[in-house]
């Protein structure tokens, strides 16, 4: 672990002891490059653009897939690899997918199968353009947070009953959202479900909107495991890498990373590792990141 002070905020400063120089930051969206509104601070956006005018690739880290991440690095002023639906899909700022992890559409049946009681919260999500990139048995349309998700992917979404019969292909990932408690029997009955054993599961979870999202991968996809084989291929060594998260999806990324930075509003279980902290989401911590730590 590098060696940082602590200011007297708790966050860590100064210069990572012995650092070399980053040519690769991997930010996380949500909670981290947005702010608590959902919105792209100016000041996380110019420390972007001065990032890569200074040979620094942009790597966006996110549970997102491809088409809603979009508007967010439609405003980045800089190329952007984006690596999306928590490592399962890394596309180019070309439009090139060089890397893609597909679930097996058995194993989609599968997982299907032993979650039966939160169909109603399930999703299939497949690298597709257009309609049917995502496909729900049925939209809530009384829910919410699930009104507002469909509203805003409208084009890409579409209804198919029963669930199973959507999958004509391998999905990128089968994916659920819920309240928490009930998110985190779901991981637990996939984690011990025979049939869902050739997968990877990634919580993301909000305990202040009691709201998780549970994402069902190809084995071994994680953000961690797509970032460190996308360093490997650019030739970047791991102290080369600076990570920036604020959720339990982001910490495998940043334990890949040689620099992890962690944000102010972070979950405790990020809090607590004795990362590098940085300002909160609302405060631009992003660009506080780079400032401190790749001059």
């Amino acid at each position: 672990m590098p060696d940082v002070a602590a200011d007297s905020r708790g966050r860590a400063s100064g210069c990572y002891r012995g650092a070399v120089a980053i040519r690769l930051i991997a930010i996380d969206i949500d909670g981290t490059l947005l702010d608590s509104r959902w919105e792209l601070p100016a000041r996380n956006r110019a420390a972007l653009a001065e990032a890569a005018r200074r040979g620094i690739e942009i790597a966006i880290v996110t549970g997102r897939r491809y088409h809603f991440a979009r508007p967010i690095l439609d405003q980045l002023p800089c190329p952007i690899t984006a690596i999306v639906s928590n490592g399962a899909l890394v596309r180019r700022p070309d439009g090139r997918t060089p890397v893609r992890h597909l679930l097996s559409r058995e194993t989609a049946r599968s997982v299907l199968a032993a979650t039966a009681r939160w169909r109603d919260s399930a999703g299939l999500v497949f690298d597709r353009p257009g309609e049917g990139q995502v496909v729900f048995e049925r939209i809530d349309w009384d829910h919410p947070s699930r009104r507002a998700y469909a509203e805003r992917n409208r084009p890409f979404i579409r209804e198919v009953s029963p669930l199973d019969a959507a999958i004509d292909e391998d999905p990128l990932q089968v994916m659920f959202n819920g309240p928490l408690a009930s998110m985190r029997d779901l991981a637990g009955v996939l984690r011990t479900s025979a049939g869902t054993a050739h997968c990877s599961i990634t919580a993301t979870e909000y305990a202040s909107r009691d709201f998780a999202l549970i994402d069902v991968l190809a084995p071994g996809c994680t953000k961690g495991s797509t970032l460190a084989d996308w360093a490997a291929r650019q030739g970047y060594h791991r102290d080369e890498v600076m990570a920036i998260g604020d959720n339990v999806n982001d910490i495998e990324m940043l334990e890949v990373s040689g620099r992890p930075v962690v944000m102010a509003n972070a979950v405790p279980e990020l809090l607590e590792r004795g990362w590098a902290i940085t300002a909160s989401n609302d405060e631009a911590g992003v660009a506080e990141a780079i400032e401190r730590w790749t001059r």
